[in-house]
């Protein structure tokens, strides 16, 4: 019989090995051939039988411990197929299957390469994954914790108890796993840890869980494991980087709400039914949502996740979000992601010192601590946490068939003194300030994506001049496919800001992107970070009257459009809103309904109709060959010229900005080619809101050199506005 003192570590929830005391075991004796030794614990049990699945008796439990823990021998060998007939101190009576008489869960393979950190798709293995062992339903669960002296499932099927159902250590990996009968989907849970130093910690979340609670819950949700979707020449050719790509950023939590149904927000399904096709109509390629994965604190947007693998539930369950996603791509959109693999909240169900040590983050501070967010920051110095985000980007692009993923705040990853004084910040092992980890996991993360999803794209949000962000890992590069523009978002919106008669003085302000536009693949963004905290609107940081501020939003646009580079707008920019960005609100939708804010909406789908149409606007976004300067000079007028080249140069779309509010007339502008011009779009026609200037008065081009170009034409350049003009040969 077991000692008393090991039943003690059983009952008191201590014991770090539970299959070595619990379920089958060897009986000594003289009917040792023919019977085995079962024990089970089972807290508020009276009496316990184990049956066959007729019903046969195969033996009775014999209590040893008040507490519940019962031990006998019964008819059968480890092999044998029993259940545990119990009988309650409530009178109650049923029959359960024995969790610890299921052998090992984990495969060799998977063992090894979760224990050197390479297993690519570690959430097939880790987590909760409903499955049927020996003919029995149930959920197998593992979680990654090497220094915790006990791990248990807690749940509502075992009343949160710790005692009832600790886990199996596998040594080789870290990795504690147990195979719980007849816990199916849907089911609450959460691990509860021991510490070396047999300190019980507050109840975790799996870090691998596929769905989670709605806050302010904070338990792990089982669910099922989305198939895997095969990628599609289409989606690979969409997110190409000679193809058009123009993103609409959005907030799902305030993009839209139901106000008469208590400013609820709306559900994937609803989504489904009223953002995507508004993004069709609207003309834009992609959408991109600020992080969907779970996080407890409204107020980050979603940039502080806690459960990295589960779909937030504000929104509905996993397999709403993978129809949101089906609708996207089903009305010919893609759909990119924001993912923050820079920083991870402190929240005492998450990963900080998830198993009495710092597993997850840098034990010192100077390295594991983020002070401009007070967050923890991800040890990507060790294999099994890049392995843990590595595994994340796969599992979003190829479970749910997202396009992309757009990296946020790559620049506090790639420094190691980022908003950190002298003395502040360790460095690298050569002495400098880069992170060098961070960098080896980039380069991984990027190029495990470029093997495993070739149709897919990374985006970095990267702020400094850091080299080669988006250059492939084989030339020295970081490996995204794409880099926002922040320095061009910065300075253009500088400018904008400024009254147009301190313009001339800081042109520079708008032509200086061009200076390092071809360095990078870039997006040009204007995103959600410009108009919040403080910042205001798009509208809000344009000089003059309402209708110049509502001009000068249309000129900025179409120079957007014309510029080199694709496109990003945060939702709300579209109709010029008016007040800041508030994360608990619905957009003012309402403002469509005035004439000079349905204006702008139209403009900018008019501009995603055009450059969609037109190769010359995005085929050639990264190379010199498809930008070249008419004049960037007339500061004096505050006008800028350019052309746009097809590849090839077989065709070219002429762009002209005046950013001043006056009517420039009898404005000459050189053209690359005699012919017949048209003008494709001018940002102050009346649909816009504008004041209804033609420039093109004449077509034809006159064979009059100008500005460095074999022929010019005459234009009236309309105030505050931006015009495309196209050569029909």
């Amino acid at each position: 019989m077991l000692t008393f003192p090991e039943i003690s570590k059983i009952c008191q929830g201590q014991h770090g090995d539970p299959f070595s005391v619990l379920g089958p075991h060897p009986a000594r004796g003289a009917k040792a051939t023919t019977q085995i030794s079962v024990r089970c614990f089972l807290p508020g049990a009276t009496a316990v039988t184990a049956v066959d699945d007729a019903g046969l008796h195969l033996g009775k439990l014999t209590p040893r411990h008040d507490a519940g823990f019962f031990e006998g021998h019964i008819r059968g060998e480890l092999s044998t197929a029993y259940r545990l007939q119990v009988q309650w101190a409530s009178g109650d009576c049923s029959k359960l299957d024995d969790p610890y008489r299921f052998g090992l869960l984990l495969g060799d393979m998977d063992v090894w390469l979760l224990g050197e950190g390479t297993h690519l798709r570690p959430f097939e293995v880790l987590g909760a994954q409903p499955c049927t062992l020996l003919g029995v339903a149930g959920t197998r669960f593992a979680v990654w914790a090497p220094n915790a002296s006990r791990v248990s499932v807690v749940g509502d099927f075992n009343f949160w108890d710790g005692r009832r159902h600790p886990m199996r250590l596998r040594r080789e990996c870290g990795v504690w796993e147990l195979f719980l009968p007849g816990v199916a989907p849907g089911a609450r849970y959460k691990y509860e840890v021991r510490t070396q130093h047999s300190e019980v910690l507050p109840q975790r979340a799996d870090p691998y869980a596929l769905q989670a609670e709605l806050r302010p819950a904070t338990a792990s949700v089982v669910g099922c494991l989305a198939d895997k979707l095969p990628p599609t020449p289409d989606r690979q050719a969409a997110n190409a980087l000679d193809a058009p790509v123009s993103i609409y950023e959005v907030h799902l939590g305030s993009w839209r709400r139901v106000c008469e149904d208590g400013n609820r927000w709306l559900s994937w399904d609803e989504l489904a039914d009223t953002l995507v096709p508004y993004a069709q109509d609207m003309g834009f390629t992609h959408l991109e949502l600020l992080p969907i994965s779970e996080h407890p604190f409204d107020g980050s947007w979603g940039y502080q996740p806690i459960g990295m693998y589960a779909p937030t539930s504000r929104f509905g369950d996993a397999a709403g979000f993978g129809r949101l996603v089906s609708r996207c791509h089903a009305a010919g959109l893609g759909l990119i992601l924001d993912w923050v693999p820079a920083h991870f909240p402190t929240d005492t169900h998450g990963l900080a010192n998830f198993d009495g040590t710092h597993l997850y983050e840098y034990a010192d501070p100077r390295e594991g601590f983020h002070q401009d967010w007070n967050t923890l920051i991800y040890n990507l110095g060790r294999t099994e946490v890049r392995n843990f985000l590595v595994g994340n980007a796969l599992y979003w692009l190829e479970r749910f068939g997202v396009d992309g993923l757009r990296v946020d705040a790559v620049a506090s990853m790639l420094y190691r003194d980022y908003s950190r004084k002298a003395g502040e910040w360790i460095p690298n092992a050569y002495g400098g300030r880069e992170n060098l980890e961070a960098i080896d996991f980039l380069k991984r993360m990027n190029e495990v994506v470029g093997v495993q999803c070739p149709q897919a794209i990374t985006l970095a949000e990267e702020s400094t001049a850091y080299p080669a962000v988006s250059r492939p890992t084989y030339a020295g590069g970081l490996g995204f496919h794409y880099k926002w523009n922040m320095g061009w978002m910065h300075d253009t919106l500088s400018y904008m800001a400024r009254d147009p008669i301190y313009r001339q003085h800081h042109q520079g302000e708008m032509t200086f992107g061009l200076v390092y536009a071809f360095n990078e693949n870039f997006v040009l963004p204007i995103s959600h970070d410009e108009v919040v905290h403080g910042k205001g609107s798009l509208l809000g940081k344009m000089p003059g009257d309402r209708w110049q501020q509502l001009a000068n939003v249309r000129a900025y646009l179409g120079y957007m459009w014309g510029h080199p580079g694709k496109k990003l707008l945060f939702m709300g920019c579209e109709f010029a809103q008016e007040r800041e960005w508030n994360h608990d609100q619905s957009l003012d939708w309402h403002l469509l309904d005035q004439p000079q804010h349905a204006g702008v909406q139209r403009l900018v789908r008019d501009l995603n109709a055009l450059y969609r149409a037109t190769p010359a606007l995005y085929q050639q976004d990264f190379v010199p060959d498809g930008f070249a300067w008419i004049d960037h000079s007339d500061n004096q007028r505050s006008v800028l010229s350019f052309v746009r080249w097809s590849r090839e140069r077989a065709s070219f779309v002429v762009v002209v900005c005046n950013f001043t509010p006056n009517v420039w007339r009898d404005y000459r502008v050189g053209v690359p080619r005699a012919g017949n011009y048209r003008e494709l779009l001018n940002t102050d026609v009346a649909v816009y809101g504008g004041s209804n200037v033609p420039a093109l008065a004449n077509s034809h081009s006159d064979d009059l050199p100008w500005q460095g170009q074999p022929q010019s034409l005459l234009l009236t350049l309309p105030p505050l506005a931006t015009v495309f003009l196209q050569w029909n040969g």
